[in-house]
C-alpha cells in the first residue's frame, strides 16, 4: 500500500468513527453521506479518499502567502545585514516603552538607551516558565484564500508587557517592526490593553511567536520574533518585532487604518474551493474538496450550489439565501496534522488539545480552518457555476453578518465547470 492509499484509508475510517462516536445523529450523517456509500458507488468513493488524502492540514512554511513589506523586503537582507539590525537570534532585541506623545506611566521601560531591552536569552527564559502553542490561521484582510494554517508557539504579550512596570494612563499597546530605518516603510498596528492583559471567553493569547509548526519561525515569516494575535487579521500580527509603545491614545494608529480598513474585525467564517474540476462528465461523479475559516461565531455547515451558467439570478437575494443549496461533509480532525512533524503528531497545546487522547476538544476549532468534501454529479452536459459557504454555530450564512469589505474577504465563491457528454457528442 503506497503513502496515498494509506493516509485515504486513515482518513476515511477516522471519518467513519467519528460519525459513528456522535451516536444517532453520526450515523445518520453518515448514512445519508454518499462520501462513503457502499456498492456501485466504490469507484466515486476512491474518487474522493484520493482527494482527501492530498489535504494537509497545517501549510509547510514555504507555501506560506507572503506579504512581506519594505524595498527591499526585510527577509531577503544577507545574514550579515540581518545580523547587523537586529534580526538574528543573537542580536535581536525589543523594547517596551512609554509613549513620549502621551502620559503613559511606565516604571520600568525595556530600553536599548537604558540597556534593558529584552533580547533573545532573556525571551528564552520567559519561555520556559510560560510559553503556550496556538493553532490559528494567518489570512490578509483583504485576501480571498487563507495564508496559511499554523502551529505557532510564543510567549504571552502581556508577560512581556509586566515586566516594563506599566502603572497607569494606558489604553493602547502600539508595535511595529523593522523597516530598513526609513519612516515611511514603517508598518505598525495597536491592540487595547484589555485584549493583551485578559483573553476573552474561548480565546487564547496574543503571543510574541518564535516557532512555526515547532521549526524557529524564519526571517521570511517574521523571524526570529513576530506579534500573533490569534483572533485578527495578519495585519495585527506584525513581523520582524522590535518595538511596542504603551500609550493612553485611544485611538487606533494602525497603518491599515490609514489605508481605509477595518483593523477591529475579527476573522470572519467562509467557504473556499480547494479542488473543483473544470471540465467533468456528465452523468458521473467528481470530487469536491474545500476549506472552511471559521471565525468567531463557529461553523455547523457547509453547502455547495450548482446552477447553470448565465441563468438570470434574482435581484432582490444578492446573497442567494434562497438557492437550492445542497449540504457537503465537514471532515474530522486529521490524524497526521503535518507531514513534517514527527508521525504527523501535535507537541501539546494549551486548550485546543486534550493532552490524553492528542485530539481537540471541540470541532472544529475557532480561529482556524478545517476541510470539506462533497461528490458531485452533473445530470446534463454544459456551462454550470458552483458555489460555497459557511452556516456559522448561530446558523447565520455567508457572507453575513459581515458582508462588506475592508474588514476581511468573505465573498461567496463560484467557480465555472463545464459537463461534457461521457460520449463525447
Amino acid at each position: 500500500m503506497n503513502t496515498r492509499e494509506q493516509l485515504a484509508k486513515e482518513h476515511t475510517e477516522v471519518t467513519r468513527r467519528y460519525f459513528l462516536e456522535l451516536g444517532a445523529a453520526g450515523a445518520v450523517a453518515l448514512s445519508a453521506s454518499r462520501l462513503w456509500a457502499e456498492g456501485p458507488n466504490d469507484d466515486a468513493k476512491r474518487l474522493l479518499e484520493d482527494a482527501v488524502a492530498k489535504l494537509e492540514y497545517l501549510t509547510r512554511e514555504e507555501d506560506f502567502v507572503n506579504f512581506g513589506r519594505g524595498t527591499p523586503p526585510p527577509h531577503t537582507l544577507p545574514p550579515e545585514k540581518l545580523r547587523a539590525v537586529g534580526l538574528a537570534k543573537e542580536t535581536w532585541q525589543l523594547e517596551v516603552v512609554p509613549d513620549p506623545e502621551s502620559d503613559a506611566k511606565v516604571e520600568q521601560p525595556l530600553s536599548k538607551d537604558l540597556g534593558t531591552a529584552l533580547d533573545w536569552d532573556g525571551l528564552m527564559k520567559l519561555a520556559e516558565k510560560t510559553a503556550v502553542r496556538i493553532l490559528s490561521v494567518m489570512s490578509c484582510t483583504n485576501g480571498r484564500q487563507p495564508c496559511g494554517m499554523g502551529l505557532w508557539e510564543g510567549v504571552p504579550l502581556r508577560d512581556v508587557i509586566w515586566l516594563a512596570r506599566p502603572t497607569g494612563n494606558l489604553r493602547r499597546v502600539f508595535y511595529y517592526g523593522y523597516h530598513n530605518d526609513d519612516p515611511k516603510q514603517r508598518f505598525q498596528s495597536s491592540l487595547p490593553i484589555g485584549r493583551v492583559l485578559e483573553d476573552p471567553p474561548g480565546e487564547h493569547p496574543v503571543i510574541l511567536c518564535y516557532k512555526l509548526n515547532d521549526q524557529w519561525l524564519s526571517a521570511k515569516r517574521g523571524g526570529p520574533v513576530r506579534m500573533l494575535v490569534p483572533d485578527s487579521y495578519g495585519n495585527a500580527s506584525v513581523k520582524w518585532l522590535q518595538r511596542i509603545v504603551l500609550t493612553n491614545n485611544y485611538q487606533a494608529n494602525d497603518t491599515y487604518a490609514l489605508w481605509n480598513n477595518d483593523t477591529a474585525s475579527a476573522i470572519k467564517t467562509c467557504a473556499r474551493f480547494l479542488h473543483a474540476p473544470k471540465t467533468m462528465a456528465a452523468g458521473r461523479p467528481a470530487a469536491i474538496t474545500g476549506l472552511a475559516q471559521v471565525g468567531p461565531a463557529g461553523l455547523s455547515k457547509v453547502q455547495y450550489w450548482l446552477s447553470p451558467r448565465g441563468e438570470a439570478l434574482p435581484k432582490d437575494d444578492p446573497y442567494f439565501a434562497q438557492a437550492d443549496w445542497r449540504e457537503a461533509t465537514i471532515l474530522p480532525p486529521p490524524q497526521r496534522w503535518a507531514s513534517t512533524l514527527p508521525e504527523g503528531k501535535l507537541p501539546p497545546v494549551p486548550r485546543q488539545i486534550d493532552p490524553a487522547s492528542g485530539r481537540p476538544h471541540q470541532w472544529p476549532l475557532r480561529n482556524t480552518i478545517t476541510h470539506w468534501a462533497t461528490l458531485l454529479t452533473i445530470d446534463r452536459p454544459g456551462e454550470y457555476d458552483l458555489r460555497c459557504r459557511t452556516i456559522d454555530a448561530h446558523g447565520t450564512a455567508q457572507p453575513m453578518p459581515r458582508p462588506f469589505p475592508k474588514s476581511g474577504h468573505n465573498a461567496i465563491q463560484a467557480v465555472k465547470i463545464v459537463a461534457e457528454s461521457p460520449h463525447g457528442k
